[in-house]
């Protein structure tokens, strides 16, 4: 990132009576001409890090860049004693308009979302219909939980060797995910449906020790595991409301990915503007797998489609 302007800092964010404060960079110029890209990252419950790839596009395209952790994680406010039904979309919606308006980008912004930022972002397109929203990258991302997690319970049972897929299991089915046992189990499925780079990029390890450091907002929405949702988002859904995303939409996931395709398909069949690419030798992180095709797939959807 030499010679890359950045500038970071915290964002005071009002809701339901408190303040909560968004921490945030900008990576380039937001006064260079060209539209600024937002990023949201996923989990729900990971930091912003392993969506850092993305400052590629400042080089190539000028792109100005931004990046943020959601409230609950990161460098953002913590709030480990929130009742559950706190953790909600609405929250994040309204903490990324926030942040939408302090930067005054309000009126001209693009959005890239990967996994639960995603669905994010696709929440946020479908049902805050936002004016100034010109482009939507939906990546690695699906329409409901429930979509979703018929694809993972599909990749469970095709996981090799047979021993690494009936532990996982097996402590699914007991209630013990997240024992040392299943931890290590997972690396087996983590590293052939999350990301295939060996060793893991530094940027992806940083956002998944965040997301042990304070399990909060996964353990709160998600649950143990992806597998078995019994978290606050269980019904999640956006199916009945991505046919009101009206921007030029690009789908992106993979063959390996945790985001099957099923989960992508009702953005398919609904968006009316919409273009769905599928990486080849990716997983869930096609940003480091394939990382110099998926810029530039990305960088041509931003610039080029209209």
């Amino acid at each position: 990132m030499e010679n890359m302007k950045e500038n970071a800092g915290l964002i005071p964010f009002h809701y339901k009576g408190e303040t909560y404060h968004t921490w945030y960079k900008i990576v380039g110029d937001l006064h260079s001409g060209a539209t600024p890209l937002v990023t949201l990252h996923g989990g729900p419950g990971v930091s912003h890090h392993y969506m850092l790839p993305h400052t590629d596009l400042v080089a190539l395209h000028k792109i100005p860049v931004i990046f943020y952790d959601q409230i609950g994680i990161g460098a953002s406010t913590h709030l480990r004693n929130k009742p559950a039904e706190f953790w909600t979309p609405e929250l994040w919606m309204d903490e990324l308009e926030n942040l939408l308006a302090y930067l005054g980008i309000q009126d001209a912004f693009d959005i890239v979302g990967n996994s639960w930022g995603g669905m994010l972002g696709g929440q946020f397109a479908g049902v805050r219909r936002p004016p100034g929203l010109k482009h939507l990258v939906v990546a690695n991302a699906g329409a409901s939980m429930e979509l979703w997690q018929i694809g993972t319970k599909q990749l469970l049972e095709r996981l090799e060797p047979e021993e690494v897929r009936e532990t996982i299991k097996k402590h699914e089915r007991e209630g013990t995910a997240g024992s040392e046992e299943w931890r290590k189990a997972m690396e087996v499925y983590n590293r052939k449906h999350i990301c295939k780079v060996v060793p893991w990029p530094e940027e992806l390890l940083m956002s998944f020790a965040s997301g042990d450091e304070d399990p909060t907002v996964y353990a709160t929405t998600i649950g143990p595991s992806e597998f078995n949702i019994v978290g606050t988002f269980k019904h999640w859904s956006i199916v009945d409301v991505v046919g009101n995303i009206t921007v030029p939409t690009l789908l992106i996931n993979a063959r390996d990915d945790s985001a099957q395709d099923i989960g992508l398909i009702p953005f398919f069949e609904k968006v009316a503007r919409v273009k769905w690419i599928q990486f080849a030798h990716s997983s869930h992180t096609p940003l480091f797998e394939e990382r110099e095709r998926y810029m530039e797939i990305l960088g041509n959807f931003l610039t080029k489609t209209v």
